[in-house]
């Protein structure tokens, strides 16, 4: 087992080595790469996403083309259909979601910040038709003024 060669990589992230931006696969979120696509070599990605503006339509109705994905939340919390069931996610609850799944994100709090891990890195997202037309309302954020 230690003999074969290396498809994989050791890799150690800390804080300040990464930033949060701009530009995944949601605008009203942002992304932290915490370096396991790389390490892995695509079969794996890692990554924090965080709150960045409040919700308005969510992600919409959609499923994933991968292999195997986890949320875990780390703080706040997020408000997801999966199919047609609400489904409250707090810090500290983690979340299977099997392939192909129909959900919808469409509630999350201004400190949600989630780690999610999803093979492979470059999976899909495809939209898909609303599993139930009965989504809650978003909850509005305190204002800041």
């Amino acid at each position: 087992m230690g003999q074969e060669p290396a498809t994989t990589f050791f890799s150690h992230i800390k804080p300040g080595d990464t930033e949060y931006k701009s530009g995944g696969l949601r605008d009203f979120f942002l992304y932290r790469d915490l370096g396991i696509a790389g390490a892995t070599n695509g079969k794996v990605i890692a990554h924090l996403v965080k709150a960045n503006m409040a919700p308005t339509d969510g992600t919409g109705w959609h499923y994933h083309v991968c292999d195997f994905q986890i949320v875990v939340m780390m703080k706040g919390w997020a408000k997801f259909m999966y199919e047609d069931k609400v489904t409250l996610v707090e810090a500290g609850d983690v979340v299977h979601q099997r392939p192909g799944m129909v959900h919808y994100l469409f509630d999350y709090s201004p400190d949600m910040e989630y780690l999610e891990i999803v093979s492979p890195a470059d999976f899909g997202s495809v939209e898909a038709p609303p599993a139930t037309a009965n989504v809650p309302p978003v909850t509005p954020w305190p204002s800041t003024t």
